[in-house]
């Protein structure tokens, strides 16, 4: 089961990414730990990453393609696995088809999560409100002008991937602004139609 989690931040994509961890038993693969990974590792792709990070500057689609076509080759995802925060862009997107269509695989689903903008920066303000009364430091992201930054960012670069998917017939869409075990509950019922679908098909 090989699959994309799409959704701003705030979604809720990583816990309920971690839910499918648990449940299906294969691995959440984020853009933030592959690539630590690989520098850690000292592969050739990790070099070339590391020299890039090490001069503040953003890793190219290039090395983050060669990373991902890296990692999917681990034993650990014989099974499948979940892409989260990756692909960002609409190169990175036919980057993933290609390394899927050279290994003779394909994607099962790509997930959006739906969500509301203004309900999410909502729950940012609230949970920063609710640190402070606490007495616990705030986190960076929980600042309301920095979460907007970010929410434009991933309108301007990733929104397009939701076209992207739809054109290919492989989006589907869940309220993620339900509570947590709900869209858990949708996202199986996608995952039983999709593997339904698959033995149809077979």
């Amino acid at each position: 089961m090989r699959l994309i989690l799409l959704g701003p931040p705030g979604a809720g994509k990583g816990t309920q990414a971690q839910r499918l961890v648990e449940k299906h038993g294969i691995p959440q693969l984020s853009t933030g730990d592959m690539l630590r990974a690989a520098v850690q590792a000292g592969t050739e792709v990790g070099k070339r990453a590391k020299a890039v990070m090490d001069a503040g500057e953003l890793v190219s689609d290039a090395i983050a393609n060669a990373i991902v076509a890296e990692r999917i080759d681990q034993a650990d995802c014989a099974k499948g696995f979940i892409l989260d925060g990756y692909p960002r862009t609409l190169v990175q997107a036919d980057a993933v088809e290609q390394m899927l269509s050279d290994r003779s695989q394909g994607l099962d689903a790509v997930i959006e999560l739906v969500v509301d903008d203004k309900a999410l920066v909502g729950r940012i303000v609230k949970r920063a409100n609710e640190a402070q009364a606490a007495g616990l430091p705030v986190r960076k992201d929980d600042n309301p002008v920095v979460f907007e930054e970010r929410l434009r960012e991933y309108y301007k670069k990733t929104s397009p991937l939701i076209g992207y998917y739809y054109a290919k017939g492989k989006l589907r869409s869940v309220d993620g602004m339900a509570d947590i075990d709900a869209v858990t509950e949708q996202i199986e019922a996608v995952l039983g139609t999709q593997r339904g679908e698959i033995n149809d098909c077979a």
